[in-house]
This record gives structure tokens, C-alpha cells and sequence, in this order.
């Protein structure tokens, strides 16, 4: 069976600390999975990178390759950004490319990935007009994202709400179906 390639992007929220169990889930819905990190998130993984490359059998990546180096990574049939920080969303709204996990979303805009977005931010940050602009933007520019009813809905400040992981899974499941599905 070919497997989809799912790039799987996540930022320093709590969630990402879920990543391992995530990546098995995908790999049991038939993707071939390849993890990509903010900065911040790859230091709070720091201990486990390791095991999360052996896991999806790629190099975790958080910064850019270099100008000519190979690609480490097969071609993406969607992209996965979960979960994504306030500043994820609205560097990538703004199209600020300084880091890899942006810069490749950025992009992968204009190569018509099929690409969702699901945020995991408190509701003191979604009251900053930023944020609901970057929503609209990124629903413009084609990316479907996962907040508000049937998405992330925002806590408290502090308060811990399981993170609807199955919810982002189906999504990028109905955007890419399985091959023979």
C-alpha cells in the first residue's frame, strides 16, 4: 500500500509533548509521517528527538537545510500545523518566513498542499485583533483551520483541556484520503 507523507508541525504548546502518540496514530490511519518543530519546541523535545526520528523514520527537522543539501524528507501530501501558538499563527499569516515550520507552510501555500492549522491558544490571547485577522487570512489563502466550533475551542489562562487531536487527524483523513479509500 502507498502511504500519504504527512508533515506534521508543531510549536511550544502542551500539546506537542503528545507527539509520539500522535505520530503513531497517523502511522495507524496510513501516513508516512515526518516531524517538524519550532525552535522552542524542538528545546522542550530535546530529550526525546531521537526517538521521535526513529519513530517516523526521518530526521526531525527545526531550521532550514542549507542552499543544495538533499532533501531529507520525501514530497508532502498534506501538512499538519498542530498545535499552533499564537505566534505561529500569526507570524504565518503574515507571511513571516524566519523560521523553518512557517517558511514551509508559508510556501506550501503556494504548491497547493492541502494544509490545516489547528491552534492551541488561551482565550487572553485570542482577544488581541491579531489573531481572529490571521484566522480570516489563512482561510483566504485555502488553509482549513480547525478553531472554534468542530476545532480547538480556546481555555483559560492555565486551565488544561485535552487537545483535539482525532479532530485534526480526520481532517487531514477527509483533505487526503487513502490510497483505495
Amino acid at each position: 500500500m502507498t502511504k500519504r507523507t504527512l508533515y506534521l508541525f508543531g510549536s511550544a504548546a502542551p500539546p506537542v509533548f503528545d507527539a509520539a502518540q500522535v505520530i503513531q496514530d497517523a502511522q495507524a490511519r496510513g501516513w508516512d509521517v515526518c516531524l517538524g518543530l519550532t525552535p522552542t519546541g524542538a528545546e522542550w523535545l530535546a530529550d526525546d528527538i531521537d526517538g521521535l526520528a526513529a519513530l517516523t523514520g526521518h530526521p526531525v527537522r527545526s531550521r532550514y537545510k542549507r542552499p543544495g543539501a538533499p532533501d531529507v524528507w520525501p514530497k508532502a501530501d498534506a501538512i499538519l500545523v498542530a498545535p499552533a501558538t499564537f505566534n505561529t499563527v500569526n507570524a504565518w499569516a503574515l507571511g513571516l518566513t524566519d523560521r523553518f515550520v512557517v517558511g514551509v507552510v508559508a510556501e506550501g501555500i503556494g504548491k497547493r498542499i492541502p494544509t490545516a492549522v489547528m491552534p492551541c491558544v488561551n482565550a487572553a490571547y485570542v482577544q488581541h485583533k491579531a489573531f481572529d485577522r490571521s484566522v480570516q487570512d489563512l482561510r483566504e489563502m485555502g488553509v482549513r483551520v480547525l478553531y472554534g466550533e468542530g476545532g480547538f475551542m480556546p481555555n483559560a489562562p492555565g486551565e488544561k483541556k485535552p487537545y483535539p487531536w482525532g479532530l485534526a487527524l480526520d481532517a487531514m483523513d477527509s483533505m487526503v484520503p487513502a490510497p483505495g479509500a
